[in-house]
């Protein structure tokens, strides 16, 4: 790969990549470890992409199972975090830290994590996000549903504990 194209790459999806990332992982530094590892095999790959679009999706893809790699390791499953929230830092997710949906959102299981943000904030199809993470569309329109359901709930539980 030339090194003007690679560096291209890098600027242009790195903070994608990394909220991605960060869907996955607890911590921040986690979630750049992947996301540099994502780049790393973006470097080191001899796929031919069509298009700008197709290596990004190809480096989500590539991010997405570094993340769950990572996530699943005894290491992880083992590690207790030093504060009590289980993060060390917010991320530049589309919408307030400290809002009721980022929480929701941020409380969802993995699977229905990244279909919501790959949906609502990458601004993904249905079937481009099939595509990416490897499922059928129907699998991934179930997941938006149940996922959809679930924010639904607490979020109607939280608004319900204001008042």
């Amino acid at each position: 790969m030339e090194q003007s194209v690679y560096i291209k790459a890098v600027d242009t999806h790195a903070n994608t990549l990394y909220r991605i990332a960060r869907t996955y992982c607890r911590h921040h530094a986690d979630a750049e470890d992947v996301v540099q590892t994502a780049f790393m095999k973006l470097y080191e790959t001899d796929t031919e992409f069509q298009d700008d679009e197709h290596m990004k999706k190809w480096l989500i893809r590539v991010t997405a199972n570094e993340a769950k790699n990572l996530c699943s390791s005894f290491w992880q499953k083992n590690v207790v975090p030093l504060d009590a929230s289980g993060t060390d830092q917010p991320y530049d997710f589309p919408c307030p830290e400290n809002s009721d949906l980022y929480d929701a959102v941020m409380k969802l299981p993995n699977k229905y994590k990244m279909v919501i943000h790959l949906y609502y904030y990458e601004e993904y199809s249905v079937k481009e996000i099939a595509e990416i993470l490897q499922r059928k569309e129907t699998t991934i329109q179930t997941q938006l549903m149940r996922a959809r359901r679930q924010l639904k709930i607490k979020l109607k539980e939280a608004w319900q504990d204001e008042q």
